[in-house]
């Protein structure tokens, strides 16, 4: 996500873009995050089964883990990415650093003059390139046209590295490289969470905080090029232009970006804040991650753009012309970049270990919601064979991502991201906050979060009530109604998707949230009563909803009772604060 960040950044400059994503991380993304951090908490159970605060809306937390299932199966794909660049890594000359045998007559690591204006015999003309050089002629200042060239880097990564077809409609063979890179990503995921959150939450304090370490070497290095500052000053944005605010661009962007970093409403933060000890301050999580989370994505911004100036200086072209985004950034732009260091695989390695390392956290958590809530569903089968069920798990999304490793994978795994990592988590979002401030009570809420952080006062809760209750739900309403009416079928650069991948786009996401409805029917067709007495029982709170241990429960909980959660229910030992960061 650091990335995106700064590519948004560039695309509005600094102060037009930083003013809104402050506020956005204010007015939508802290109040979000501190919310599903201490509903987690509070009741120590998955996104699925922590809905027992509020039957009718199960079906929200059914949404999650399907947006969550869907997204695991092409994020390692992304991971599998990073590994192979890692692997090209260990080599004299990175293959990408010139345009070797796989390269077409498109390719050039320096700008190609198509044609020009001369003067021939006291006469101007207008002539092609080669004319122009056979004739020992001098092209005119601000007169060269240039052919469209790609940079060695693009090529390598559609030819070689993606073997990329012409659509979705070309589907080819699987790539067997990419293939076992996925294998191997999906053995580490396997590996590291067989034992659950005891055996990952040790491995995610490194793989959360070596990352810092590798931006810090790669700014340092960044910093000492010739070019740098050409890159940080158009990061930061010398030409900020002010009125960029009034556009309703900037502040979808912002808002979207921040939603999305956050991972608020995917499920994974009511999982691993279920690990967290009950009176474990959630209130300073929620600030601390949050914060931490603008600061290195800003962060991440410098170390990129001073590389990426360098790029620039080197190929004489100006920022704008070697700056992109999403997978062009990780995978064209960068590598390009480091191509043109000295020591350039070491530089290629640092970096590409670092995607994976940023990958691997993302993934941790993302299957783990999955095995918490497969944990809270079946807790003695998952108690008794944790680890035949998550290898299970990994195994069936290994089979599932083998679609996006075949030559037009790369477009399946662009369609995924553009519906599902879209509309069904906004929906879900704008339903989580609507049942639990409105339905359950906002007030009520607060109450609870009370037992588990002490007293406050009203002052102290004030702004997170305007936000629960108005700003962000109106918010997210507001971008969630923009995005639709602002939909455009998905493209990959400038490969249109045809209408029946647009149609499958749409059916997935129908098949995210359809759950939603469908619940909300089961559950009122079980209760008891006539239609609104039904509608009524399935707005309360569930018999068995409160804190998980007795002694946490307090007067206001002194009624539940849930002998087969207290016998099987494992209790956590590891806390999940450091899993959240990421």
């Amino acid at each position: 996500m650091e990335h995106k960040v700064a590519f948004l950044v560039q695309k509005f400059y600094w102060s037009a873009f930083l003013i809104p994503y402050t506020l956005m991380l204010a007015l939508a993304g802290l109040p979000l995050f501190f919310m599903e951090c201490s509903l987690g908490q509070f009741a120590s159970l998955g996104p699925i089964s922590v809905w027992r605060i509020l039957p009718l809306f199960q079906g929200v937390g059914i949404t999650m883990v399907i947006i969550s299932t869907f997204v695991a199966i092409y994020y390692n794909v992304i991971i599998a990415y990073a590994l192979y660049y890692l692997f090209a890594s260990f080599q004299k000359v990175l293959p990408w650093s010139d345009c070797f045998s796989w390269a077409d007559e498109f390719c050039s690591k320096t700008r190609l003059v198509s044609d020009c204006n001369a003067t021939l015999d006291g006469e101007i003309i207008h002539a092609n390139y080669s004319f122009i050089t056979s004739n020992n002629l001098t092209c005119m200042n601000g007169t060269m046209n240039y052919k469209p060239v790609q940079f060695p880097s693009e090529q390598y990564w559609n030819k070689v590295a993606l073997q990329r077809s012409s659509g979705l409609d070309e589907t080819g063979n699987i790539v067997w490289y990419l293939a076992l890179c996925l294998l191997l990503s999906w053995m580490i995921v396997g590996a590291v969470l067989f034992k659950g959150i005891k055996s990952s939450g040790k491995v995610v304090y490194f793989t959360a905080l070596f990352p810092y370490v590798i931006l810090l070497i790669l700014l340092v290095r960044g910093a000492t090029l010739e070019g740098a500052l050409d890159g940080i000053e158009y990061y930061i944005g010398k030409q900020s232009n002010i009125t960029k605010l009034m556009e309703a661009e900037v502040w979808k962007d912002a808002a979207t970006q921040i939603f999305y970093s956050l991972s608020v409403a995917w499920g994974g933060l009511v999982a691993l804040s279920s690990y967290n000890k009950f009176h474990n301050n959630c209130y300073s999580d929620a600030i601390l991650v949050c914060v931490t989370n603008c600061l290195t994505s800003v962060f991440a911004g410098f170390a990129i753009f001073s590389i990426l100036g360098h790029m620039a200086f080197v190929s004489e072209r100006p920022v704008s012309e070697v700056v992109d985004s999403g997978f062009d950034l990780a995978f064209v732009a960068y590598p390009e970049a480091l191509s043109k260091l000295p020591v350039s695989p070491l530089w290629s390695f640092l970096f590409f270990f670092m995607l994976l390392l940023l990958g691997l956290d993302s993934q941790f958590a993302t299957i783990e919601t999955l095995t918490t809530t497969i944990q809270d569903i079946y807790p003695k089968a998952m108690k008794k064979l944790r680890i035949p069920i998550t290898l299970a798990v990994c195994i069936l999304l290994f089979l599932l991502g083998l679609t996006c490793v075949t030559q037009a994978g790369i477009y399946w795994v662009n369609l995924i991201d553009h519906f599902c990592a879209g509309w069904g988590i906004l929906i879900a979002a704008v339903l989580e906050i609507i049942g639990i401030i409105y339905i359950y009570g906002g007030n009520r809420f607060i109450e609870d979060i009370e037992m588990m952080i002490g007293k406050k006062s009203r002052l102290f809760w004030l702004w997170w009530r305007i936000c629960w209750f108005f700003i962000t739900p109106v918010l997210l309403m507001a971008i969630l109604i923009w995005s639709l009416v602002t939909f455009s079928p998905p493209t990959y650069g400038s490969v249109l998707y045809p209408a029946w991948g647009t149609a499958v786009g749409w059916c997935m996401i129908i098949f995210c949230v359809i759950w939603i409805p469908v619940v909300a029917i089961l559950k009122i067709v079980k209760a008891e009563g006539n239609l609104c007495q039904r509608i009524v029982s399935c707005c309360r709170p569930a018999a068995n909803w409160g804190p998980y241990l007795a002694c946490h429960r307090g007067e206001r909980y002194s009624h539940v009772v849930d002998p087969k959660r207290e016998k099987e229910h494992e209790i956590p030992t590891v806390s999940g604060f450091v899993y959240i960061q990421q």
